[in-house]
This record gives C-alpha cells, sequence and structure tokens, in this order.
C-alpha cells in the first residue's frame, strides 16, 4: 500500500461520469475483530481477502508487539501466537485505532489479563467503552483504571447472562470472544446483528468455539476449554461497496461493485433508489446508474444493523446535497458524525445542522476548493462530492482515508475519475 502522510492530499477534477466495474476489498470492521481473536489460542491463522489499509497494519504493529508474528502479502495475512509474551497494548498504538480494545477480551479469556490504553481512532465524540467494561465485570473480571491505561485480570471468566444496554458492535464482539473460553455459558442479549459479527462468529467456531444466534439480537456462546489455529476469507466490505454506489450515482455514471451481497445493503439501497438512483441486483453484485438532473432529496436516519448504517452517512448526505429538494439526516450513533459538513459547504452544499438533524437544501452547484478530511468517512464523502464539482478539489488529511480504503484512488481512475494523490 501507499505509506500513509500526514501531508498526503487528493487532487480531484470532476465532472467526469464514472463507469465500470469495481470489486471491493475485505471488510474494515470485520478483519480487525478477526486479527484480534487470533490472541484466543497460541496457534498458526490464515486469512484471506484482507484489505491492505493503514488500520490493518496497525493492528498488525499492535499484535507484533505482544509477541505475535504476523506476514502480510497480496491479501493474505498469516498470524502466528505462539510467542505472545505481553499483555500490554501500549498508547502509541492505541491512539491509532480505536478497535485496538478488541484485544481486550481475547487476552484476558486467554492470559487472565489485559492492560489497554484508552483508544483513540476517528475524531466522533466520546464513544465510550463502558459497555465492554460493564460486561467483562459480568463475566467476572477485575478492572482498574491508571494513568490512562485499563486493566483487567480474571484468572477465570465464567458465563452469565449479559444484556446490552446499547447493541454495540465492539462490545458485542469482545464479549463474545471473551466467552468462548468462559467456564459455562453466556447469553449476550440485545447484541449487535451486523455481517461482521456474522464473520467473527463464523472465524471463532472454525477455532472450536461454541457459538450460536451471530446475526441476531441473542448470541449465546457455551465455553470450551481450548481453541485451535484457523483458516478463514473476511466478507467484502459493504461500507466501501456503497460508497462506490454513490460515487457512480454522484457523477451521473454507471458502477457495478462486485464481491459483495446486495442483502447486507438493502435499506441503503432502497434510499439510493428514492433518490432516483437505478439499482440493480445479482447475488454477489450491485449496479448503480442515475442521472443527476432527476435526483430527489430523501430523509434518512442512521441506526444499528440492520438500520441505515452510520457509516455510509456523509458520503449520502454528499449525494444529497446535489439531489433537487429538501432532505433531513438523522445521526442516531455518533454524536459528532457532522463535524465534516462544514467542509461540504465550502464545495457550495446548503446543510443547516441542529443537533443530530442535518438540513440538507439540495440542487445546488458544487465547485472545487480546498477542504480537510475529519475522519474517516468525512474524508470518503468529500473526495465524492469532489467528483461532483466543478473544477479542482483539494482534499487534505487524507491519511484518515487510507485507514479505511484501500487504494482508494486507483478504485476511482480505474472508474474514469480524475483523482490525483500529491505527497
Amino acid at each position: 500500500m501507499i505509506e500513509s502522510e500526514t501531508g498526503a492530499r487528493f487532487l480531484i477534477r470532476g465532472g467526469r461520469s464514472l463507469s465500470g466495474k469495481v470489486r471491493v476489498s475485505g471488510a474494515k470492521n470485520s478483519v480487525l475483530k478477526l486479527m484480534a481473536a487470533c490472541l484466543l489460542a497460541p496457534a498458526a491463522y490464515t486469512l484471506s481477502n484482507v484489505p491492505d489499509i493503514q488500520d490493518v497494519r496497525t493492528m498488525a504493529e499492535v499484535l507484533q508487539h505482544l509477541g505475535a508474528v504476523v506476514g502480510f502479502e497480496n491479501g493474505v495475512m498469516n498470524v502466528d501466537t505462539t510467542r505472545v509474551a505481553s499483555q500490554t497494548a501500549p498508547y502509541e498504538l492505541v491512539q491509532k485505532m480505536r478497535a485496538s480494545i478488541q484485544i481486550m477480551g481475547p487476552l484476558v479469556a486467554h492470559y487472565g489479563q489485559a492492560r489497554v490504553a484508552m483508544p483513540g481512532g476517528c475524531n466522533l465524540g466520546p464513544r465510550k467503552i463502558d459497555i465492554h467494561l460493564k460486561g467483562l465485570t459480568q463475566l467476572g473480571a477485575e478492572i482498574t483504571s491508571n494513568h490512562g491505561f485499563i486493566e483487567v485480570q480474571a484468572p477465570r471468566l465464567r458465563g452469565t447472562d449479559i444484556l446490552l444496554e446499547y447493541p454495540s458492535v465492539g462490545a458485542t464482539e469482545n464479549l463474545m470472544m471473551a466467552a468462548v473460553l468462559a467456564e459455562g455459558e453466556t447469553l449476550i442479549d440485545n447484541a449487535a446483528r451486523e455481517p461482521e459479527i456474522v464473520d467473527l462468529s463464523k472465524f471463532l467456531v472454525s477455532m472450536g468455539a461454541d457459538v450460536e444466534g451471530a446475526g441476531t439480537s441473542t448470541i449465546r456462546v457455551r465455553g470450551v476449554k481450548e481453541l485451535h489455529g484457523a483458516e478463514h476469507a473476511v466478507i467484502g466490505d459493504r461500507i466501501e461497496a456503497g460508497t462506490f454506489l454513490i460515487a457512480g450515482a454522484i457523477s451521473g455514471g454507471q458502477v457495478e461493485v462486485e464481491g459483495i451481497s446486495p442483502r447486507v445493503l438493502d435499506l441503503f439501497l432502497s434510499k439510493l433508489r428514492s433518490v432516483g438512483v437505478e439499482v440493480r441486483e445479482n447475488s454477489h453484485s450491485i449496479w448503480a446508474c442515475g442521472d443527476v438532473e432527476r435526483y430527489q432529496g430523501t430523509d434518512i436516519a442512521t441506526l444499528p444493523y440492520p438500520g441505515f448504517a452510520t457509516d455510509l452517512q456523509a458520503q449520502t448526505m454528499a449525494l444529497l446535497s446535489v439531489a433537487k429538494g429538501p432532505s433531513i439526516v438523522t445521526e442516531n450513533v455518533f454524536e459528532s458524525r457532522f463535524v465534516f459538513v462544514d467542509e461540504l459547504i465550502r464545495l457550495g452544499a446548503d446543510i443547516k445542522v441542529a443537533g443530530h438533524h442535518a438540513v440538507v437544501n439540495g440542487g445546488r452547484r458544487l465547485t472545487g476548493t480546498i477542504v480537510c478530511c475529519s475522519d474517516l468517512r468525512a474524508g470518503a464523502a468529500l473526495v465524492l462530492a469532489g467528483l461532483a464539482a466543478e473544477g479542482v478539489t483539494e482534499v487534505r488529511e487524507i491519511y484518515h482515508v487510507d485507514r479505511g480504503y484501500e487504494d482508494f484512488e486507483g478504485k476511482l481512475v480505474s472508474l474514469g475519475a480524475d483523482v490525483r494523490r500529491v505527497a
């Protein structure tokens, strides 16, 4: 991959209609948890369809810091955790990526202890990890916080009934991984239902775990005494798929994304159709085409899966900015998701934010200017807006984009976009 640089930026010359096919990479929101799960047993693991993105590189550094041996080439990652000797994840790595917190459950489950720096990642507001910690406490862990580190200790975890106050994806995954080696049965109620949860469950089962109900609101985990190495192919990235479908739509072109099941994007595709985008579905691909002049605004509200994904909200708002008429976007997941709106306004969008609502008065002419990424999905949204803008758009701080999209500009160029990375 291109090494991420703080000063790197994209130069986008808008006005080109995108056309062609693009294959989505493995899901960022799945692979990071699969890598963490490799800590559950000292063994050798092989993951395929792994995206070459900065977050994967960071998680590999975390595993290597703990003593694991990680090899990664051509989408295949080999992880050997037989020499893991440390249970401490340092601040320097955890601050780069919030998903680092996912090593907590596996470490305490197998080694009886974990010491993890308070997490960082995207600037989306105070996404607290209280739900993770409360669940681990219910499993019998003792948790303390000292000098910016969370310390978790439990000689043996014991299964119990856990009711999550919110269907947190991260907490569901962390508790699943902790419970697979706990004594007895664990029932996780109000669990997250995302496809990435199902992917993690399949990997855990291939390691010898006893997990049922992933993809529903109730997950049952029966603890086993030990696990073993396994091989697993990462599912396609539904957020990347949605991003490229919007790229085709906002440019007035036609784009087909391959390597994804349409059923994981049902509500998103429904909203595209509401705007006026023509969408066709096949078993493992989705095609989108549209005429920008005929788009109409629509309302969206983000919710946990199977609701509208918060990770597609910013990109969709870029599309709504060029669709005629008003749209209301309601953000119910991350309170600071609208921090990028000022940058869209700099491009010519008419958006007014009130609390967790944004009113988009669409149909405005976007014109190129300098904008700055505030987080991963906001960065993607600004690139998409640049595709529709007149003239040249300069998108800065694109290291955010590199965290979650593999060869983003390369894939866009293959579809006919005029996008250049400048160091």
